[in-house]
């Protein structure tokens, strides 16, 4: 990768890390699918007229499929599992979760046409990361029905955190990355809008949620979205992924450092089994689809 490249690998670690901490805060006050409305909603204040401005929108045509597939798989769907599950299930074990997304890359890619050989280290590496996943939840971390709704809300979002860069890498790498971040940010707000609407806090939130949210929407989102989409397009899918190495220890020492959220010993080691598991299946840089797939485009 460039120089570049290892910068907003960089920093994509340390902002992907912060968000479940802040939602933890965040959805206390703030009903979970309103919390992904207004995040998304921030988010497109902030990159639609900065793509307006740059004329990135009228280069859309013809790409409005993949635009609602990225909206709802990297946006309305993972925001509002995240924000639902997480009260249920601490922080920790969320970023955890969450850092079975290279595993999904790996078994999903040649469906969007990327095409990487599935050897014997990747297959060690994807059975690694499922018995990882397996421990996790078997040690204790995880009680209760709505536990397990949590976590079925985690790995959904997992799913569409790893869809969201194979579309991407398909179909969208080599448009401005602010035009269809801006429009899908849009497509995800409209989408989340009826349903926040209908729950509507009592009160208004305290300074707390409030400012967890303007980070989420601002940083967390519109500033990470345009990293992400330079990231993909400068290194793969793959690579990309990897980032969730180190968002999940961030989160996980936020959560354990002011949440008082505990891990255990059981936790840790199926949390290393993931992230030894995520490693192997995801290495060796993507590959571009192959020139029937490209042209499709």
């Amino acid at each position: 990768m460039t120089l570049r490249a290892w910068a907003a690998f960089a920093a994509l670690c340390v902002i992907w890390g912060i968000p479940y901490f802040l939602i933890k805060v965040a959805v206390v006050e703030i009903p979970p699918l309103l919390l992904a409305w207004s995040r998304v909603l921030l988010a497109t204040a902030v990159l639609l007229p900065v793509a307006w401005r740059r004329g990135a929108l009228g280069c859309l045509r013809g790409h409005t499929a993949a635009l609602c597939a990225f909206a709802l798989a990297e946006f309305a769907i993972p925001f509002a599992a995240i924000s639902c599950g997480e009260q249920w299930i601490s922080s920790s074990v969320t970023g955890i979760l969450i850092a079975t997304v290279p595993l999904w890359v790996v078994l999903l890619a040649r469906s969007f046409g990327v095409h990487e050989p599935l050897g014997v280290r990747r297959m060690i590496g994807l059975a690694l990361g499922f018995i990882g996943v397996v421990a996790l939840l078997g040690f204790g971390t995880i009680s209760g029905p709505w536990g397990w709704a949590g976590v079925a809300c985690m790995l959904m979002a997992a799913l569409g955190y790893a869809v969201g860069p194979l579309i991407i890498q398909r179909h969208l790498r080599d448009l401005d990355a602010v035009g269809p971040l801006a429009t899908c940010l849009a497509i995800a707000a409209v989408l989340l809008a009826l349903p926040a609407m209908r729950v509507l806090p009592a009160h208004w939130p305290g300074a707390a949620a409030l400012a967890s949210l303007v980070v989420l929407g601002v940083p967390c989102t519109a500033i990470a979205m345009l990293l992400m989409f330079y990231l993909v397009s400068h290194a793969g899918a793959s690579r990309a992924t990897l980032i969730t190495y180190i968002n999940p220890a961030v989160a996980s020492l936020l959560g354990i450092g002011l949440l008082d959220e505990h891990l255990g010993a059981g936790g840790i080691v199926a949390f290393g089994m993931i992230l030894a598991g995520s490693w192997l299946a995801s290495r060796g840089a993507a590959r571009r689809p192959e020139p029937q797939l490209a042209a499709e485009r």
